[in-house]
């Protein structure tokens, strides 16, 4: 099989957990909430899913492709969760609203620096993992998230929930910003590697 196809496969998977993961936060927005969203990641880890965030920080040059790739997966799986979160009883839609009215309000600059905090943790928690210790996951999870440190995949999930009318009026500023803190994530978990000068 094709490895491109691969690839996308495995990162449409990991959006799924990315997506479910950001649900339950939805549905409990709050430490709980944060700390359950660590299944996301912890599923990811364990199945040797591709994620943007857990891919940015290792990859080597001539990868940039994939990792455009991945994160085409990861939205397309977060995008499939989404619409199961339509189905719920549950504010969810309100919710997420409430997620981007916040996330917008910070503006693009703002939201690529609190994005950097995001990425450096997220590469710090799958360095620990690839090494066979996952605790700092349920740690580094709720850390980023109680900071209010935009994760490029878990808002993808939060975006697509919104009602389509307020994501519709709002598109351009929501594209902006988006792709601001896609940047910002990837500056975060290359930072050790641009601070000391490591290669993968």
């Amino acid at each position: 099989m094709n490895n491109s196809v691969l690839i996308l496969k495995s990162a449409f998977l990991s959006g799924i957990c990315i997506g479910l993961a950001g649900f339950g936060f939805l549905a409990e927005k709050n430490i709980v909430g944060a700390v359950c969203f660590s299944f996301g990641l912890l599923a990811v880890v364990s199945y040797g899913l591709k994620l943007y965030t857990g891919t940015a920080g290792f990859f080597k040059k001539g990868e940039f492709g994939q990792l455009l790739l991945i994160l085409v997966g990861n939205i397309l799986g977060c995008f499939a969760v989404s619409l199961i979160a339509r189905c719920s009883g549950m504010p969810l839609q309100e919710t997420a609203q409430g997620v981007l009215e916040g996330r917008l309000s910070l503006g693009p600059l703002r939201g690529a620096v609190l994005a950097m905090g995001c990425g450096f943790i997220m590469t710090t928690v799958v360095t620990f993992a690839r090494k066979g210790n996952n605790w700092p996951l349920l740690f580094g999870i709720p850390l980023f998230i109680n900071c209010g440190f935009p994760h490029c995949v878990a808002d993808a999930f939060y975006y697509l929930c919104v009602p389509f009318g307020f994501l519709a009026d709002n598109l351009v500023e929501v594209l902006v910003f988006y792709l601001s803190i896609v940047v910002g994530n990837f500056i975060g978990c290359n930072a050790y590697r641009f601070i000391m000068n490591k290669e993968s």
